[in-house]
């Protein structure tokens, strides 16, 4: 990733010019950008050199800001074209061009296992407000963003205060997570009304995911969990590695504090892993057996069932995912149950939440933002417009990378029953290339969602999504 960004940001000739120009993020940058893309590309022009291995700092005495204004207008203009340019070249060569808005097409929208179906009209977005556009658009505007954020704490014993350039799939993963409890809280109807102050629920939602080691979620905890499994701040990370990460957080926090826990995430947490663990390919089992411990273990034996999230990391093919798992894929986004995927393309993740034909629909993580703090005890004072987008965008699901990792919220066991029940049909139907099996027992030991077992030093090798 470092050999693609410094390919395609502009360098120049003379040694001083070079370090005044930033190595930028990936950013989507939209056709007419809002405010707030506006000033993550004018504040990353005016920020210091960072190759993508180093720290994002911010300092307005930096020698790249001096050399802005020693330069003058126009040279700070012609900066910002430039900046501008590299962007956009670097996101058409990891993420392809930006594709905005909805494709031509009458197709059914499925976001997040609801259905939207659009007429002629309709698809060309010529409607008005009461359109099944302008109902989906609500809905995916309700979606939870996380996003590059800039200005936190220093992560552990590291001078990183962002995590610009390297962060993607922690902030994929968090968006996930974040709507399993939305899902939880508040209903898959909850849709986010600007013009009224925010229910207690969502804002308990939020609060977690903050930027400090105060937060459970944050990205600091998730770190410092993760590192047996490749987290590191500066470090890109695979679906697996992440998806271990939080089972290891979760744990951690709910033996920490039982009580806090249970409001925290209240469900248990199951991976569903193939005979080589979800890291090498190979059709994923989903055990009933397996996830009833699961449940069991999260009540302490109180209740035989429990809400649960099921995270499915899958590997769909060598450099791109194979056609023959695409179908597949795009059924799982029709099942109730759905909580979307995280994928993308390597060193570049997104957190796909629908799908209409053979295109998903994602929210980008790419966008830079400014640290705030979401506390629930003041809900009047609190903005949260950063943690939604009203664009939709989309990227063809064969250009996906491979390694991905599929989400599921159950509600009750009637819920995870209707989802097994899908999921074995979806199988039978695959023409043998299934996503993952459904099984109600086998021989196999499997990791609970509190058992910890100590991985073999090649199972801690880094996968595609390092390794480019």
């Amino acid at each position: 990733m470092k050999a693609l960004t410094d390919r395609f940001v502009p360098q120049s000739s003379s040694k001083s010019e070079k370090h005044s120009i930033p190595a930028t993020p990936l950013v989507s940058s939209d056709s007419e950008p809002s405010d707030n893309n506006k000033f993550t590309l004018w504040s990353n022009v005016s920020a210091p050199s960072s190759s993508v291995s180093q720290p994002y700092r911010e300092s307005s005495t930096s020698r790249g800001h001096k050399q802005v204004c020693a330069n003058g207008w126009t040279a700070f203009v012609k900066k910002v074209s430039m900046a501008s340019g590299a962007i956009k070249r670097f996101q058409d060569r990891v993420l392809g061009p930006n594709r905005i808005g909805l494709p031509s097409t009458t197709s059914d929208v499925w976001l997040l296992g609801v259905c939207y179906k659009l007429s002629e009209d309709e698809a060309s977005e010529e409607t008005d407000d009461g359109s099944v556009v302008a109902a989906l658009k609500q809905d995916f505007s309700s979606r939870i963003l996380m996003t590059y954020r800039k200005g936190f704490e220093p992560i552990k014993d590291t001078t990183y205060t962002s995590d610009v350039n390297w962060g993607c799939m922690i902030r994929s993963s968090q968006m996930l997570f974040a709507q399993a409890l939305l899902f939880h809280r508040l209903g898959r109807s909850w849709r986010i009304k600007k013009s009224e102050k925010h229910e207690q629920d969502y804002l308990e939602t939020l609060e977690p995911f903050g930027d400090s080691e105060a937060s459970a979620f944050s990205i600091h905890n998730l770190i410092q969990v993760g590192e047996s499994y490749g987290l590191a701040a500066g470090s890109w990370v695979g679906p697996y590695a992440i998806c271990r990460s939080w089972e290891s957080l979760v744990c951690k926090k709910r033996k920490q504090t039982d009580s806090e826990h249970q409001t925290l995430l209240p469900m248990a947490i199951h991976i569903v892993s193939g005979s080589e663990d979800g890291e090498r390919g190979g059709a994923p089992v989903l055990c009933i057996e397996d996830v009833t411990k699961s449940c069991v273990e999260f009540s302490k034996g109180q209740a035989e069932w429990t809400p649960l999230l099921l995270l499915v990391p899958l590997v769909l093919g060598l450099d791109k995912v194979n056609p023959r798992y695409i179908p597949s894929l795009k059924a799982t986004f029709t099942f109730p149950q759905s909580l979307g995927v995280l994928g993308g393309k390597p060193g570049a993740s997104t957190y796909i939440v629908g799908v209409q034909d053979d295109n998903g629909f994602y929210l980008d993580p790419h966008d830079v933002q400014q640290v705030i703090t979401v506390n629930k005890e003041t809900p009047d004072v609190v903005d949260t417009s950063s943690y939604h987008c009203n664009v939709l965008r989309y990227v063809p699901l064969e250009s996906l990378d491979p390694s991905l990792a599929l989400g599921f919220y159950c509600r009750d066991k009637a819920d995870f029953d209707d989802l097994c029940l899908r999921a074995s049909k979806l199988a039978e139907e695959s023409k043998g290339a299934p996503l993952f099996t459904v099984t109600k027992t086998h021989s196999l030991v499997s990791h609970s969602s509190c058992e910890f077992v100590e991985d073999t030093e090649e199972e801690r090798e880094e996968d595609d999504w390092q390794l480019l």
